[in-house]
């Protein structure tokens, strides 16, 4: 009998002692998160924010990631517009810098700051832009109402995230659906929402924003080489990122269950009918 079947719930969250963790990023930056990260593109990811945007403005991109989506906007906003990218670590800021100097941008300021207390001045922005943020903080509408500050009246903040319950894929595999239960209680364990993609309308009505427009995107894996690249990379984010130290260190799963769940991963990948649909929440708000 297989791990999975086995230990098809194993642990919970009453099992373990928390660790103290303020708004932890579940996935970490193994090579593997930065994988996907680095393929993003404002075309990809903010394909809803792109029509608002224009040449001069002034853009706060909350989360930057490695930058890709974020030297896109500075491109769009052109030499006359400015953008700001803010991580919580200067570290992680270093992955953008990269990027900026890779392309030679030089339209970008870097800033170190937390999303639910941001040090910058009340309507500094034209447009305030989140791109798989929200799922990771322990108070969205409190992060909503911070970059509704720092937006210039009838500016934009702009959110996009994820909503992992509402993932779908072929064919059925015990080994997908165990991850995606995995995942889950770790993104959970910290505080964080998974799900997120479907609350971001509510999360923005009561973070006081009132012209808010809702709405919804997918990506799409389907070829040989989309799913041999999204399957290798979550065959590896599982068995060596961060979610799999915590999920092992908090007893959600064994290493030997990781290695089992990679390995359906590489098998869903290597179907020449797998398909996988990963759905985002989208919000555009008048600030």
């Amino acid at each position: 009998m297989s791990l999975i079947a086995r230990h098809g719930r194993l642990g919970s969250r009453a099992e373990w002692q928390p660790e103290v963790v303020t708004n932890a990023y579940t996935h970490g930056h193994h090579e593997s998160v930065l994988r996907s990260h680095r393929w993003r593109t404002a075309e990809n990811s903010a394909g809803y924010l792109l029509p608002l945007l224009h040449p001069g403005m002034h853009v706060l991109d909350v989360g930057c990631g490695p930058g890709t989506i974020t030297m896109d906007l500075a491109a769009i906003v052109g030499p006359e517009g400015r953008v700001t990218a803010l991580e919580r670590t200067d570290e992680a800021l270093d992955l953008a810098r990269a990027e900026a100097d890779a392309r030679g941008t030089s339209n970008v300021d870097f800033v170190v700051g937390n999303v639910q207390d941001l040090d910058l001045a009340e309507h500094s922005f034209d447009v305030v832009h989140a791109h798989q943020v929200l799922q990771h903080v322990d108070d969205p509408v409190r992060a909503l109402r911070e970059m509704s500050r720092v937006c210039r009246r009838g500016g934009t903040v702009a959110a996009r995230d994820s909503d992992y319950s509402a993932f779908a894929w072929f064919p059925t595999m015990a080994e997908l659906d165990r991850w995606l239960e995995v995942y889950l209680q770790v993104a959970r364990s910290n505080d964080a929402e998974p799900d997120a993609g479907r609350r971001l309308f509510s999360w923005a009505r009561a973070a006081g924003l009132t012209d808010v427009t809702a709405g919804s995107s997918t990506w799409c894996y389907s070829s040989p080489l989309d799913r041999a690249w999204w399957g290798g990379l979550w065959a590896d984010r599982i068995v060596e990122s961060d979610v799999a130290r915590q999920a092992v260190a908090r007893g959600f799963a064994t290493h030997a269950e990781l290695e089992e769940i990679a390995a359906g991963w590489r098998r869903w990948a290597e179907d020449d009918a797998g398909w996988f649909s990963v759905l985002h929440g989208e919000i555009l708000a008048r600030a």
